[in-house]
C-alpha cells in the first residue's frame, strides 16, 4: 500500500491484533478523498490511563469542506481522542496541527480559538443560567463598558432558526429537556466561529425531519469550507453524511473507509471484530395487559401539563413502542411508572389489578424491571461496585442477607454468575462501576433487572449512547423476554430501534399520545411528522 493510498490509518493496520475480521476487510475500498487542504491533522497520539491504554499512536487527518465519521465501541477510545484534540485531556506522545499550525496541547481555550467547537454527549452547561447566558459566558472581556447581550441575542435567534435549532434566549438551562440542552450545545459551538466541528451523537434527540435539517446544513457548511468529526452510532446516519469513516477498536485505528465504498454491515463488522446480527421480532400473538393506563396526567407544579390523560395498555409478550422528541412528557411518563412521582389524575392497573400508589420498593416487588433513561445518574451508583449494584433491589431476599447481617461472600458469587451471563467485560465483582464502559454499565442494569424474569419492564431509551455491539445485546436480551412472556414499554427517540423491535407504536406530543398502532402499518416519515407535531394524531 502506497502511502497516499495508506490516508490515516498508517502503521496501525498493519498491526497482527484482531486479525480474525480486520485482515479480509479493514484495506478494501481504502481510497481516500482530497477535498480540500488539511484543516486538522494529529500523529501518533498517545493517551494512557495507568495500565490502560485509551487511544494508542493514532494518525488522523481532516480535510476542510469535508464530514468524517469516528466510529468505534463504547470504550474505543473515540471521545478520549476528541477531547485531546479540544484540549480537555493532554496526550502523553503526540502532535496535533490545525490550518497548518501546531496547537497548544491542554488549552481548551487555544482550541476554540484555533476554530475548534466541539459538541459533547454530555453536556457541558450551567443549570442556573439561561440559554443566551451559557452561549455568551466567556465570550465577552470582563473589562468592557457595555454589554452586547442585544447583539449575541440577535445572532443567536439567527443562528437557531438558520439550523432549526428553535431554542428560547431568556430558557433557564435548568427547566430545558435533555433535547433542547443538545441544540443549546451546538448553537454554542456555532456561535463561536468553530471552523472544526467535533459532533458527538448529535442527533439522538431530534426527529427524522429535524435530522434531515441538521444534515442539510451542515452539508452547506462544508460546501463553504467548515469541517466535521461526527460521532454517532447510527450507521445509516454515518451511510447518509459522510465522506469518510475512520474505525477505531481498543484504542487503535483498524480501518478508514469511502462512503461510497463500504455499508452498514460491514462497518458494525469492523467497530466490533466480529460479524454482528441483529435480533429479529417473530410475530407471536400478546397475551393479558400487564399495565393499562386510564386518563392519566401530571401536572407539574408550574409550567405546562406534562402528561395529558395518556391511556393506553401493554400486553404480555408485546413491546409496546413510545416515540417522541425528548421532553414532550416522556421522562414524566417514566417517573409515574417507576413510582417517583403519583398522577395527578387517571388510575394505573398491573396485572388487571389498581397498582395504588406506586414506589419503586412495591414495583421491585411485582416483578416489575426498570431500566431508566440516564444510566449513571438513576440506573446506578457509578462510585460502588458490581456487586453492590447488582443486588441494590435484592438486599434483603434471604439469599444475601441473615438477622440484617448482609451475606457479601454470596453476594459477590451471584455478581460474578451474572457478569458472566450477561457478558458485562472489564469488570469483576469488586470493580468500581465508574470504570466501565456506557455499554457494560447497561449491561449490568440488565443483569440487575432481568434476570429475575419480570412481568414488566419499562425500558426507557434502553441504547441511547451505546455501540452497535451494545446495541445487539440489549435488544437480544429484550427480545428474550418478550418472547418469554414479558410486556414492555419501550420509550425511544430511536426509530430504527421502535420499528425493529416493537409491535405496536405511538407517538408522544407535548403530554399527549396518539393512537397505538400496529409498527408494519406505520412508516418511518408519519412518525416523524407526529413526532415534530406537524400531524394530529391525538387520542390521549
Amino acid at each position: 500500500m502506497s502511502a497516499t493510498n495508506a490516508g490515516v490509518v498508517g502503521h496501525n493496520t498493519s498491526s497482527k491484533r484482531d486479525t480474525d475480521y480486520q485482515s479480509e476487510t479493514a484495506l478494501r475500498g481504502f481510497n481516500h478523498i482530497t477535498v480540500g487542504a488539511s484543516a486538522l491533522c494529529l500523529r501518533g497520539i498517545t493517551k494512557s490511563f495507568g495500565s490502560f491504554i485509551a487511544n494508542d499512536a493514532i494518525d488522523l487527518t481532516l480535510q476542510e469542506g469535508e464530514i468524517l465519521a469516528l466510529l468505534g465501541e463504547n470504550g474505543a477510545g473515540k471521545t478520549t481522542l476528541m477531547d485531546i484534540i479540544y484540549g480537555e485531556y493532554l496526550a502523553d506522545i503526540g502532535s496535533i496541527e490545525v490550518f497548518g499550525k501546531s496547537l497548544k496541547p491542554g488549552s481548551t481555550a487555544d482550541a476554540i480559538e484555533a476554530g475548534i467547537g466541539m459538541v459533547h454527549q454530555h453536556f457541558t452547561l450551567a443549570a442556573n443560567m439561561s440559554v443566551l447566558d451559557n452561549i455568551i459566558v466567556g465570550t465577552e472581556r470582563i473589562w468592557a463598558p457595555f454589554s452586547g447581550r442585544k447583539k449575541a441575542r440577535e445572532r443567536l435567534v439567527s443562528l437557531s432558526k438558520q439550523f432549526g435549532l428553535n431554542i428560547t434566549p431568556e430558557a433557564d438551562i435548568g427547566g430545558l429537556s435533555v433535547g433542547e440542552c443538545q441544540r443549546v450545545e451546538i448553537l454554542k459551538a456555532l456561535y463561536r466561529n468553530a471552523k472544526i466541528l467535533i459532533m458527538d451523537e448529535p442527533t439522538a434527540v431530534l426527529t427524522p425531519q429535524e435530522v434531515d435539517g441538521l444534515f442539510a446544513t451542515l452539508r452547506h457548511l462544508v460546501n463553504e469550507g467548515l469541517s466535521v468529526i461526527l460521532i454517532s452510532h447510527k450507521l445509516r446516519e454515518i451511510m447518509t453524511v459522510a465522506d469518510r469513516i475512520l474505525v477505531l477498536r481498543r484504542g487503535r485505528v483498524v480501518a478508514e473507509r469511502v462512503r461510497a465504498n463500504t455499508d452498514e454491515v460491514e462497518l458494525a463488522g469492523l467497530m466490533v471484530g466480529r460479524n454482528v446480527s441483529r435480533p429479529e421480532r417473530i410475530p407471536q400473538a400478546a397475551g393479558t395487559p400487564v399495565l393499562r393506563l386510564v386518563g392519566v396526567s401530571l401536572a407539574p407544579r408550574r409550567g405546562p401539563v406534562q402528561l395529558d390523560q395518556l391511556s393506553f395498555e401493554v400486553r404480555s409478550g408485546e413491546v409496546f413502542g413510545i416515540a417522541g422528541v425528548s421532553g414532550n412528557g416522556q421522562s414524566a411518563l417514566s417517573s409515574v411508572l417507576s413510582g417517583l412521582e403519583q398522577p395527578t389524575a387517571g388510575r394505573i392497573e398491573l396485572n388487571g389489578a389498581p397498582a395504588g400508589a406506586l414506589s419503586p420498593a412495591n414495583l421491585t416487588a411485582r416483578a416489575v424491571a426498570r431500566i431508566p433513561e440516564d444510566r449513571h445518574a438513576d440506573g446506578l451508583v457509578v462510585d460502588m461496585t458490581v456487586w453492590e449494584n447488582l443486588i441494590a433491589e435484592r438486599y434483603r431476599d434471604t439469599a444475601f442477607s441473615r438477622a440484617g447481617v448482609l451475606l457479601i461472600t454470596h453476594a459477590k458469587i451471584e455478581a460474578e454468575r451474572l457478569i458472566e451471563e450477561f457478558d458485562v467485560r472489564g469488570a469483576d465483582s469488586d470493580t468500581t462501576v465508574r470504570l466501565l464502559s456506557g455499554g457494560n454499565m447497561q449491561k449490568l442494569i440488565l443483569a440487575r433487572t432481568l434476570s429475575r424474569g419480570p412481568g414488566f419492564i419499562l425500558a426507557d431509551q434502553p441504547i441511547r449512547g451505546l455501540d452497535v455491539g451494545a446495541i445487539a445485546e440489549v435488544h437480544r436480551r429484550l427480545m428474550a423476554a418478550r418472547e418469554a412472556g414479558a410486556g414492555i414499554l419501550l420509550i425511544t427517540e430511536d426509530l430504527e430501534e421502535l420499528f425493529l423491535l416493537s409491535d405496536r407504536v405511538a407517538v408522544l406530543y407535548q403530554g399527549r399520545l396518539s393512537e397505538a398502532r400496529p409498527s408494519d402499518s406505520v412508516d418511518r416519515l408519519e412518525i416523524g411528522l407526529a413526532m415534530a407535531g406537524k400531524i394530529d394524531q391525538s387520542a390521549h
